[in-house]
């Protein structure tokens, strides 16, 4: 049997406020609208992508779209560039990698639905298809990636 270290009113007192933070979040999350979704999955994206990941990536773009897509473009300073697009309906899940202040967000379809292109490629432009997309991202702290998380599946039940 264990045995309850705090009295109930201070239990009450502790759990009192947890039960309102959640509620208002919520209710916060209730009454975003598609724009409000975008923009915030826009500007986590933006803001936790790791662009030093890679000394050699010259330029990046990455961005949530409005039709639930996910696209990052990386161009390297020898002019290759690669570019992967995802639509969210094929996201099966989403793993994170690392600590807070570095790791890889994994975006896992549910089969070979993640487009990739080479372009520049010493190798030649190449087209092909992957499971995964690995995204580079640094200061991830846990409630941003749960808010994230929220995002992408609000724009993959949207894509249904």
């Amino acid at each position: 049997m264990v045995k309850s270290v705090l009295p109930k009113n201070k239990k009450i007192a502790l759990l009192l406020p947890v039960m309102l933070m959640a509620s208002v979040s919520l209710c916060f999350v209730a009454d975003m609208t598609d724009q409000d979704w975008l923009n915030w999955g826009n500007k986590c994206l933006m803001q936790s992508f790791d662009q030093t990941s890679d000394a050699k990536i010259k330029k990046w773009e990455l961005a949530l779209t409005d039709d639930s897509f996910i696209r990052l473009r990386k161009t390297y300073q020898n002019g290759k560039q690669e570019y992967f697009s995802f639509h969210l309906h094929s996201l099966q899940d989403m793993d994170y990698l690392g600590t807070v202040n570095t790791g890889t967000l994994q975006l896992k379809a549910k089969g070979e639905d993640i487009i990739v292109q080479t372009y520049n490629d010493k190798k030649g432009n190449v087209d092909s298809m992957a499971t995964v997309l690995s995204i580079p991202v640094k200061n991830m702290e846990p409630e941003r990636l749960d808010s994230l998380q929220h995002a992408l599946l609000y724009f993959k039940s949207k894509g249904l």
